[in-house]
């Protein structure tokens, strides 16, 4: 397979995944029963109290000279953990303060969540744009991070696409916030986040049963109502170890986001990617709901998805494996560009790219007969060999911006002549 060379030009940026990159979690030793009948938080409970006062003391100033420039306030941490397990404490007398938080600590744990991973990013403009210089772009970036057991979350990043295809990426904050949750009904929920703190330090970290072993490949969208107004949604997978299931975030900010459950005929599988504005007063979404083709299906309310028709099956060699859409589409003048992801022979990954119509986006105007990128020698090896990978993708001055996960392991940036991929769509 060759790449379509002469519409692609790869930038030289790297992200990679950085260890030091850490959120305080709850930890609670296994709460197996032991042969006495006392579980193992109780005991580690009655060791802390056993404990002499200079003991303790020492131990909770160790605590805090090693871990406190890790985290923006480890003791709100400690005190918040050790409210946590007050059901377990004995009731006998009054603990003191520091004897409280150094049990906080004891059961808190630093999880590196993008300790094995950083990669298939999303991408949408920001909605700042202030400050900025003649032709320059501020971008949101969305990332999947992978930790300790195969965990996923999602971070954010930001930066600037300037003139002459260069990209700068912000310094992401030191430190990491999983935010406030508040549950609601049928597993959706709400995260909450202080609106002081930079965008690089939020992370959406599992919290229903249906993500509990992790959430992939957010694909935002910046979708515009008739009016004018603005939301950012994002659809991405929950996995629960067995099963997975389409879960769509909307935001307005960026600070609070609402996650729900998709449901439906059309709300299967993974990689459902939602259009950036309604057509006929519908919203429609890709979808692969039949783990084979790409489909459009549609819904009046962002939740209940049916309908699917099929508009793109697997038909060149480089994605007879797998075929799938590279994040939503974008609207142009000929019609709405999808980056799709094809799977062929020794697993290799390619992007490539179909043209549905405008007015009815069912309707399929024209695919690349080769993939605009696969894997070059410097991508291919990662955590998965012979990846390259992308949720999602924006247009600045005529040019495609993409941001691409390869081997699964890394992000880089490629763009792409608009204008020349339209006509070659089109041909």
């Amino acid at each position: 397979m060759a790449d379509s060379t002469d519409l692609v030009r790869r930038s030289t940026v790297v992200l990679v995944p950085d260890a030091r990159r850490v959120v305080a979690r709850l930890f609670l030793p296994g709460q197996e029963i032991l042969g006495q009948g006392i579980s193992r938080a109780e005991a580690i409970i009655d060791r802390v109290l056993a404990l002499t006062d200079a003991d303790m003391l020492a131990g909770l100033a160790s605590v805090r000279r090693r871990f406190g420039d890790r985290h923006r306030d480890i003791d709100a941490t400690f005190a918040t953990h050790a409210a946590l397990v007050e059901h377990l404490l004995p009731r006998r007398g009054t603990l003191t303060p520091a004897r409280r938080q150094l049990i906080g600590a004891y059961f808190t744990q630093e999880y590196a969540v993008e300790a094995a991973a950083l990669f298939n990013p999303s991408i949408v403009a920001h909605p700042d744009q202030s400050g900025l210089a003649a032709g320059e772009l501020r971008f949101v970036m969305s990332v999947r991070a992978l930790g300790e057991g195969h965990l996923s979350s999602i971070e954010f990043r930001t930066g600037t696409v300037a003139q002459h295809d260069s990209v700068r990426l912000d310094k992401p904050s030191s430190f990491l916030d999983t935010g406030r949750v508040a549950a609601s009904a049928a597993g959706n929920y709400t995260v909450n986040f202080p609106a002081d703190r930079p965008l690089s330090e939020r992370v959406l970290f599992p919290e229903s049963p249906d993500e509990s072993r992790g959430i992939e490949d957010a694909r935002l969208t910046r979708f515009t109502e008739a009016d004018g107004t603005v939301t950012y949604y994002g659809t991405y997978t929950a996995f629960d170890g067995a099963h997975i299931a389409p879960r769509l975030l909307r935001t307005n900010d960026f600070g609070t986001f609402v996650s729900i459950r998709l449901a439906g005929s059309g709300a299967e599988d993974k990689g459902m990617a939602l259009f950036p504005r309604r057509v006929d007063d519908r919203y429609l979404m890709l979808s692969r709901w039949d783990r084979e083709n790409i489909s459009v299906v549609s819904s009046s309310d962002t939740r209940v998805w049916r309908a699917p028709v099929t508009v793109y099956r697997p038909t060149q060699p480089w994605e007879l494996i797998q075929l799938g859409n590279c994040g939503p589409p974008i609207e142009t003048p000929d019609g709405w560009l999808v980056l799709t992801h094809g799977v062929g022979p020794m697993r290799t990954y390619g992007i490539g790219a179909i043209l549905l119509d405008l007015d009815d986006p069912t309707r399929l105007i024209g695919a690349l007969r080769e993939p605009l990128l696969t894997p070059n020698e410097d991508e291919r090896d990662g955590y998965v060999p012979n990846v390259v990978y992308s949720c999602g993708a924006l247009v600045h001055r005529n040019t495609l911006v993409l941001p691409y996960g390869c081997g699964d392991s890394a992000i880089r940036f490629a763009f792409v002549d608009l204008s020349a991929l339209r006509r070659q769509l089109i041909a």
